[in-house]
């Protein structure tokens, strides 16, 4: 079925070239990076994380979205997202070979990877993550070309996928937990050190990746005959709705614990984050942006009626992924790290390299997303193909 994907209006081809083309400006720095280290980024001692494992710890949960349709259409038969769940499992598939990207960027020499495999350590979460990443890939690509190609005949998937569907399901929901522990696990990260760290990152996925779903189904009724329909988007919106009223509350809990309770090692990020610390407040506007567009977001979606309108659900989905983006991929991260072990404050900034290195992997994976769509549309738009 690849093949499809070789057809296409100057317009398709026109997007291909572009991303093949930052993909190309992406990969000539992450050579220069591979030449002189880690050293061009914008990391340092205090800092180690930063812009590579904040995309990829905001990726894993737009990966574990996938299970927000898998669960109603293969479990309880909700028949609307028919057409829509194919779209969120290979978003899923485009979302982890960009998880596994940013790690490798992020180990400077990607033959570090190899230890992994070769001295296996069960007793870190990283070997963990791992093993739920690569396993979560492969069950995507199966279950996804498997119905898809079943499909294109007309028939039935095959029986001996429902129980790989099923596995799914927890699965999901393991890749975005594990991920959390890695952070949760250190005792000395005060702002990681919390017990609802894995129900945020749960919160924050269910929210973030079905309202890029929605954005990239909006995109696809727009730019071809294929409508992956109306109901099923408005019920995504729901989805939606509800798991970034749960982020919130959650982050309110933390506000709560921190400054409450009146502990310095909790309280700091949070003020390093928000209003600055000992002068220093480079993230400040970002994170204040953050918090607006999450309110936007809320407002206009909490009202069935403003939903209901597609341009608005558009908007609302946009500023929500937005914000998200923001707070999970960049500040979570950074804000761990601030003040360091001595309550001395270093700033962290992404460099020019970093951050074409951060776009040339964005661009892999819109180049993954495109071609798989494709197939997808071209399957859907033949007649011969029967919704099951």
């Amino acid at each position: 079925m690849l093949e499809k994907a070789l057809y296409g209006s100057k317009r398709y081809w026109t997007w291909i070239i572009f991303l093949l083309a930052v993909i190309g400006v992406g990969c000539l720095t992450y050579l220069k990076q591979l030449n002189e280290g880690l050293g061009i980024t914008g990391l340092s001692r205090d800092v180690s994380w930063g812009l590579y494992i904040g995309q990829f710890t905001f990726l894993v949960g737009v990966a574990a979205s996938a299970v927000m349709l898998v669960i109603p259409y293969y479990l309880h038969d909700f028949k609307k997202f028919g057409k829509i769940v194919i779209l969120g499992e290979f978003l899923a598939v485009s979302a982890v070979i960009m998880c596994i990207l940013f790690i490798m960027a992020d180990m400077g020499q990607p033959m570090r990877v190899a230890n992994i495999l070769l001295h296996p350590t069960p007793g870190s979460i990283v070997f963990w993550d791992v093993v739920v990443l690569n396993g979560y890939l492969l069950l995507n690509l199966i279950i996804g070309w498997t119905t898809l190609g079943a499909d294109r005949k007309g028939v039935k998937p095959p029986d001996w996928v429902k129980p790989l569907i099923y596995l799914s399901v927890p699965w999901a929901v393991s890749i975005h937990t594990v991920t959390a522990f890695l952070y949760a696990g250190i005792p000395g990260r005060h702002f990681w050190l919390t017990a609802v760290m894995a129900a945020r990152f749960l919160a924050s996925a269910f929210a973030g990746g079905p309202a890029l779903l929605i954005i990239l189904a909006l995109l696809v009724r727009k730019f071809s005959k294929f409508d992956p329909g109306t109901e099923a988007i408005q019920a995504i919106g729901k989805i939606v709705t509800y798991a970034m009223f749960a982020n919130v509350f959650l982050l309110g809990l933390e506000f709560f614990t921190a400054f409450y309770s009146n502990i310095p090692g909790h309280m700091h990020p949070f003020k390093y984050l928000y209003v600055g610390l000992e002068g220093h407040t480079k993230l400040v506007p970002l994170m204040w942006t953050s918090s607006i567009l999450a309110v936007v977001s809320l407002v206009l979606l909490v009202f069935p009626s403003v939903r209901k309108k597609e341009g608005i659900l558009a908007f609302a989905c946009i500023s929500l992924f937005t914000s998200l983006w923001i707070d999970k991929g960049f500040g979570l991260i950074i804000g761990g790290f601030i003040p360091n072990m001595f309550e001395g404050v270093t700033e962290y900034w992404p460099t020019l390299p970093e951050s074409m290195i951060t776009l040339g992997v964005w661009a892999i994976g819109f180049l993954v997303l495109t071609v798989l769509y494709k197939v997808v549309i071209a399957v859907r738009e033949d007649d011969t193909a029967v919704e099951h």
